[in-house]
């Protein structure tokens, strides 16, 4: 089939939302001829990959750019600037897959990316096309009671976004429009499946999450043997990352031998990221964190198989492809019973708490981490599960899983 793809991020090598479609393009592409309209950011990058394709490959890129100010505001979570910009893009590139219909017999339209459920593009309006829409994400609420540590400013904030999203849900109307042309609807994650199959009975919802694991061999970690007890966080220093609780957490285990602390990531504003080194330096726990800020891809790898826990405890996700790279590299995940890493984690690869209180959650997961100290078996057989786990989560399943919807729509 000749499929026609929007995904306004694609980014070869990339653990990002950028990453996930690139994996989803070029294993479709297995399988299909693609033509893909995607925002120009790494368009060299894209260019130099497909160069090393194999020639059954055959997907064509079109490319629809935006200034270095919207990409900013893209990248940057939480800037609602971007929305109005990102209309805009969608508005032309609706304008570019209506001239490639036009020169080329297309079979199939699908909405891939961005996941976010408030913007479905406009590509919808092509009539006598199957159109298929998702993975969709973005419709859990924030659980306010973890943003105690957050100014008030941040916290109406979230509270505002809460009632948006759940006003937008129900009645926006290129929301509803686009999910009444879709032929199936692609839910990322538990939440945006039941929101989905609530309001619209009547559609075929369907639950895939919106990325996978590569399909490479693992590298066998080894587990440490007491001399050392590395844990890594990884993500922007948002509030609903979480990374106070973090601290909390971790300065209640400071008096385990050989603990660090690994922090990759920082936050938008420098102002912000030296909020957190002033936090963790108030609890003494200078000699126990390692702030690496951002690093490559292939330093985080390094650091996951050099660690004996990912602590991920995030409130709000679609499904955390950093969580997927942690069990690729056979490393034990600890972390709240939410969003899409309750569905990628299982009892095989990690330990999960339910969400409560942050008071709860800190003792809880104190409580875990300790036990994870202390039995190094158990933390030997959840590193070992990850083995099969990163196979269930394969790209190659979830591209087989996709190959089926096109076929029963066309």
């Amino acid at each position: 089939m000749n499929i026609l793809i929007n995904a306004y991020a694609v980014r070869p090598n990339s653990g990002s939302e950028g990453g996930a479609a690139w994996q989803w393009i070029t294993g479709l592409a297995r399988y299909h001829e693609l033509y893909v309209i995607t925002e120009g950011e790494w368009e060299d990058e894209i260019e130099k990959n497909l160069k090393g394709l194999a020639n059954g490959f055959k997907i064509h890129f079109y490319y629809n750019p935006v200034s270095t100010k919207i990409r900013r505001m893209c990248w940057n979570q939480g800037d609602y600037r971007f929305y109005f910009y990102y209309a805009k893009w969608q508005k032309k590139t609706l304008k570019i897959a209506q001239t490639i219909v036009q020169e080329h017999h297309i079979d199939l339209i699908h909405q891939l990316n961005m996941i976010g459920f408030r913007e479905p593009g406009y590509l919808w309006k092509i009539k006598n096309i199957p159109y298929v829409w998702g993975p969709i994400g973005g419709m859990n609420m924030v659980p306010m009671q973890y943003l105690r540590n957050a100014s008030k400013i941040i916290r109406i904030k979230y509270y505002l976004k809460n009632l948006i999203n759940k006003l937008q849900y129900h009645f926006q109307p290129r929301v509803l429009k686009a999910i009444k042309r879709a032929n199936v609807l692609i839910a990322a994650n538990k939440a945006s499946f039941k929101v989905l199959s609530k309001l619209h009975p009547n559609k075929n919802v369907i639950l895939i999450n919106e990325t996978g694991s590569n399909d490479e061999g693992m590298v066998q970690k080894k587990v440490n043997n007491g001399e050392e007890f590395n844990i890594l966080w990884v993500g922007r220093f948002i509030p609903t990352k979480l990374l106070k609780l973090s601290l909390d957490v971790v300065g209640k285990l400071r008096e385990l031998r050989g603990l660090t602390f690994h922090i990759v990531g920082q936050a938008f504003d420098e102002k912000e990221t030296e909020k957190y080194h002033q936090i963790a330096h108030k609890m003494g726990l200078d000699g126990i964190c390692q702030w690496h800020g951002w690093v490559t891809h292939e330093d985080v790898q390094d650091l996951m198989r050099q660690s004996d826990i990912f602590f991920f405890p995030s409130v709000v996700e679609g499904t955390p492809h950093v969580v997927l790279e942690a069990i690729a590299n056979g490393l034990p995940v600890v972390c709240f019973n939410e969003c899409g890493q309750a569905e990628a984690v299982n009892e095989s690869v990690g330990i999960k708490i339910p969400l409560s209180t942050p008071d709860d959650s800190i003792k809880q997961f104190v409580s875990v981490i300790r036990n994870l100290y202390e039995d190094r078996d158990l933390l030997s057989k959840l590193s070992a599960g990850c083995e099969k786990r990163k196979k269930e989560l394969s790209w190659e399943r979830k591209v087989q899983d996709m190959i089926g919807i096109y076929e029963r729509v066309k």
